[in-house]
């Protein structure tokens, strides 16, 4: 495989192993998943009902990792959990706060200022909503680029696109990875067993840099 090859692919195994092994996650990020995929097909039609959907994606999907997934020591990747918070590539939980901080101020900050130098006054309550979902669009888009700029610099430029690309096709990968949990919930396991005899590259996956 190519370096970047190995890299999504370790990227992709460290989120799944180290973040996703509550069945409920995997559940949330299964139905974030296909809503994504609806925000994606509204995207260029559609760009502010986009931006609702996906922050409602985006909702679902944390709502997993701060509920439900376990914390503290990791006893089955033998990691504490400030060492997967150290070593994640994207954003971790400090910067999900962040993040999720100035989405939840942005419809207070464009009703204190309504025009944001880039509106129409707001003609009744769903305008000022799309309004809201416009410049959501613009902070989740203006995330991905501020993150991404960030690894060029502490990094470099190949890890900064592995993890966009690692982003934006996150949706599919999630259905494919997790389209089961929904009947292992039914079984009654909260936790994914099957992640301690996983491996996706076997010893070389293990030694190479970490990168979630």
């Amino acid at each position: 495989m190519s370096p970047l090859s190995d890299m999504l692919r370790n990227l992709r195994w460290d989120d799944y192993r180290y973040y996703h092994r509550s069945r409920i996650n995997q559940m949330l990020h299964l139905i974030s998943a296909f809503i994504f995929l609806g925000c994606y097909a509204l995207l260029f039609k559609d760009p502010a009902m986009a931006g609702l959907v996906g922050w409602l994606a985006m909702l679902t999907r944390q709502t997993g990792h701060f509920f439900f997934e376990p914390s503290g020591y990791d006893n089955v990747n033998k990691v504490s959990n400030e060492y997967k918070e150290a070593v994640k590539v994207g954003y971790n939980q400090t910067r999900k706060i962040v993040l999720l901080i100035i989405w939840g101020l942005a419809p207070f900050a464009l009703y204190v200022f309504p025009l944001f130098g880039m509106f129409d006054p707001p003609v009744g309550r769903l305008d000022f909503i799309r309004q809201v979902g416009t410049v959501w669009l613009v902070i989740g888009i203006g995330g991905g680029l501020f993150r991404m700029i960030q690894l060029f610099v502490t990094r470099d430029g190949q890890t900064g696109l592995v993890w966009v690309f690692k982003v934006l096709t996150d949706p599919l990968h999630n259905v494919a990875l997790y389209y089961k949990s929904p009947l292992a919930l039914l079984r009654g396991e909260l936790i994914d067993t099957s992640i301690a005899d996983a491996g996706w590259g076997g010893d070389e996956a293990e030694t190479a840099q970490r990168l979630t």
